[in-house]
Parts: C-alpha cells; structure tokens; sequence
C-alpha cells in the first residue's frame, strides 16, 4: 500500500495514530453513590448550607529561567529559555465555595493531615451555624485520626468524597487548571516567597470578580458516559489479546 493510499483512509476515518492521550477508569465500588452524592450537592445543594471543594495542589515549584524571559511583540511570540533553576516548592491549599466562587487559598512548606486540618479550620470559619458540606478526595491526610476527631466534634461539617481515581469531579481541579494556565506555568520566579505571593495576589484578583462554575451534568449522564466509556475500552482490550 502507498502512503497515500493510508493518510487518505487516515483523513476519511478521522484516525490519528500520531497522537494519544491517557484515560483512566474507577474501580471504586461505591463509584455510582458517591457521584450521585457530588453531583446532588452541586445541582441542588440543601437549602441554607454552604458547599466547599477542597484540595491541595502539592510540589508547586519556583521555577527561574537562566535569562530573561523576551515578551510579546508584533510578528513574534513571547520567548523563554528551555533550562531553569528549581527554588523550591510549596502546597497550595485550596477551599472553593460552590455558590459564590470565591476561594480561599493557603500555601505550606508541607502537606500532612496537621496541615490540612489547621486549614480546614480556616475554611469552615467564615460559616458559623451553617451546614458546610465539604468535596474531597480520598488523600490519606482527610481521614486521620485528628481529622476524623475534629469531624466528630462539629457534626456541622460533613466530607462527602469523590470516587477513587475520579478528582475531576471535585471543582476546584478546573481552579487549579486555570491558576497553573495564567499564573504558575508561565511565571518565572527567584524563590519560593516570590511564587507564594504571585499567588496570593492571585486568589485577591479572582475574588475580587468571583463567579461560580456552572455545572450540568447530572449523575445520570455521567454513569451513562462512563459506561459507554468500559465498553469501548473492554472491546479494545479484547481485539488486542486476540
């Protein structure tokens, strides 16, 4: 066959083998419960209580480039240098709430289960006598004992987690994605103080102009796609074994 004759079929076929991507599929078993418990808290949260996605960003790096960065200009893109000078890190802790889109956001040297609990304390403050309704994922550091003490001394605050291997499903994975797109990726920076405050100058901007994210899937489309999703991958796993 002439190569032609292949990149034609390619073109009609839609096929791009030069490409790939990555997908990953949950074998939690209470998959179908817990998005429906998510799912449920965004599109009709209880009335009067408050909805926070929670998470940590870890090993956020102060990355410097060996020279200075050339900006845009007319006919030419802005220009970096491919090598760089590692600073140090921090974790970046991170509360959304659901209905406003506001966030609070904190940076630590380290990422344990005192960490988390001393910002959770934070996060939960600004609602007092409210039912707080918290997303997370299912990181060792949610449930330790202190963690989980804590819980059972405000039964006002209730942690409802994502299925296992399923993180985009807690919102404030799409902040992250646009906090690392406009600010941390293309940033360049002398030490780990200049990145925290790039990002705490960050999160003041962003709540100066909060707006929630819009979510319409319900529970019912998500378990349909995924389905749709396991038997696609089953019948590709098969025909290769074949």
């Amino acid at each position: 066959m002439s190569w032609h004759y292949i990149a034609r079929v390619w073109r009609e076929e839609n096929l791009k083998p030069h490409r790939s991507g990555t997908f990953k599929i949950s074998k939690d078993p209470a998959f179908a419960e817990k998005v429906a418990d998510v799912v449920g808290l965004y599109l009709a949260p209880p009335g009067g209580a408050v909805v926070l996605s929670v998470d940590e960003k870890t090993q956020v790096q102060a990355l410097d480039r060996t020279q200075p960065v050339l900006p845009v200009a007319f006919a030419a893109t802005e220009k970096r240098t491919h090598d760089y000078v590692r600073h140090g890190t921090t974790n970046l802790f991170a509360a959304l709430n659901v209905t406003t889109g506001e966030v609070l956001g904190e940076c630590k040297a380290n990422r344990n289960g005192a960490t988390f609990l001393a910002f959770m304390k934070k996060a939960v403050k600004p609602y007092p006598g409210k039912e707080i309704h918290v997303v997370l994922d299912n990181l060792s550091t949610h449930t330790t004992p202190d963690v989980k003490a804590w819980l059972a001394k405000n039964p006002h605050v209730h942690f409802h987690f994502t299925p296992v291997g399923s993180s985009w499903l807690n919102q404030i994975e799409i902040w992250f994605g646009i906090i690392t797109r406009q600010s941390i990726r293309r940033g360049t920076f002398a030490s780990v103080n200049v990145l925290v405050k790039q990002i705490r100058d960050y999160i003041n901007s962003w709540n100066e102009n909060a707006k929630p994210f819009t979510w319409t899937a319900t529970a019912d489309e998500i378990l349909a796609k995924v389905r749709l999703v396991q038997t696609s991958v089953k019948k590709l796993v098969n025909n290769n074994s074949k």
